[in-house]
């Protein structure tokens, strides 16, 4: 009997997804626990796997195409089944392709039509617009290609990263591109970028934000780090210092590690510290769980096996869950300063900039120093500006004298 597939919430905020590449295709074979499509969440792409043995008869959600979660994703059954009262809205009986269908199968009358399937040719149309990859896409943009005209060797004459790198336009076609003639593209916001501006969004605009500055002299955490790395295996950054440092300040300034529950307030005893990273998409914040009581190198080892793993876009939904506190950190970008966005359900977030050498004035002489600046946004409704003072100030008497943090 045929079994319908529905598009799975693979995460706790997903409510929307998009196929990013089928792995089978109408009238192939498939098994249970077989890898059948990638489905793009609001997080990261996954991999979805079949949970029945059959043939595929239909795909509800085409590559490239959204659809919210519960959706008909595709339809597996006995070869040739009809599977027409699975489907909502068909009227007509919905026979599966045969597997030796025509090079172009004709649409039915039902709501429901066969698969087109095109031949390979260098621009093919689907629902009008060209089949390509999305690395192909985005590297036709940075070189200003059109992809119209370059010709694609993938399944159905799809679009890949190798056409696009070996396309070579016509000197006609270089010549009219010089004239500067206007032009963009426009691509569907990913799954990943919706939920960073709802989430976003939800926290500017309902959370009464303010933010504390403080400068910190970090001549004697350069020193400390020189050392730590000059005799450890695992390499120390700045950052993980910062992380240390305020999962440290956190547990003597328990008001900072809280949430907004609405007609409560919860003071989390745990301290999970999320670190936000930059990935190709958007933003991604894994957890650091337990923060205060692991070491340096520990926290080290973590950070970079997280950094490794949201570029690759592995990261599992049990990664990024369960933060109390955020740190985000555009140091090694060269910003000084700058202001971060509450990520909800935390009460704060610590917005870290880069180290820099200039003149400062100590023991009434002016010297040389090594600043770094940090702000930290507060939602007023929880956490108060003495409070938030507080904080700061352990904070940077940790990272001033970051022998403390070993004591």
């Amino acid at each position: 009997m045929a079994e319908i597939v529905r598009m799975p919430k693979l995460s706790d905020t997903m409510t929307e997804g998009v196929v990013a590449k089928w792995h089978k295709k109408v009238g192939d074979k498939v098994k249970s626990g077989e890898l059948l499509a990638e489905i793009e969440t609001d997080k990261a792409t996954m991999d979805f796997e079949s949970f029945f043995d059959g043939v595929l008869l239909h795909i509800g959600i085409e590559e490239g195409k959204g659809a919210p979660v519960d959706s008909v994703l595709a339809v597996i059954g006995k070869a040739g089944e009809d599977f027409s009262a699975l489907l909502s809205g068909g009227s007509a009986p919905v026979k599966a392709a045969a597997p030796a269908a025509a090079e172009v199968a004709p649409v039915a009358a039902s709501p429901v039509a066969a698969p087109v399937v095109a031949s390979n040719s260098a621009a093919v149309a689907h629902e009008g617009r060209l089949k390509a990859s999305p690395l192909a896409k985005k590297i036709a943009e940075e070189k200003g290609i059109d992809l119209s005209k370059v010709q694609g060797s993938g399944d159905e004459g799809r679009i890949i990263k190798k056409d696009v790198e070996q396309y070579q336009p016509s000197k006609q076609a270089a010549a009219v591109a010089y004239t500067g003639v206007e032009s963009y593209t426009e691509e569907p916001v990913s799954q990943m970028r919706k939920t960073i501006a709802r989430r976003l969004a939800e926290s500017k605009f309902s959370a009464p934000h303010f933010y504390l500055k403080m400068e910190v002299e970090m001549s004697n955490a350069i020193a400390a780090r020189k050392a730590i790395n000059e005799a450890s295996a695992v390499k120390i950054s700045f950052n993980d210092m910062v992380v240390k440092a305020a999962a440290i300040a956190l547990r003597s300034n328990p008001k900072i590690n809280s949430s907004w529950l609405g007609d409560k307030i919860r003071y989390n005893q745990h301290i999970n510290i999320g670190v936000a990273m930059a990935v190709e998409d958007g933003l991604l914040v894994p957890v650091v769980r337990f923060a205060d009581n692991k070491s340096l190198s520990q926290i080290a080892a973590e950070v970079k096996t997280y950094s490794q793993k949201a570029k690759d876009k592995k990261l599992q939904p049990a990664d990024w869950e369960g933060n109390t506190f955020t740190i985000s950190n555009l140091g090694m970008y060269g910003i000084d300063d700058f202001t971060a966005i509450i990520n909800p359900p935390d009460a704060c977030i610590l917005a870290v900039g880069g180290i820099k050498e200039t003149a400062i004035v100590k023991n009434g002489q002016l010297v040389a120093g090594n600043i770094m600046k940090l702000t930290l946004s507060c939602d007023h409704r929880v956490v108060d500006g003495a409070t938030g003072a507080a904080f700061l100030q352990t904070l940077k008497n940790l990272l001033e004298q970051p022998v403390t943090m070993l004591v």
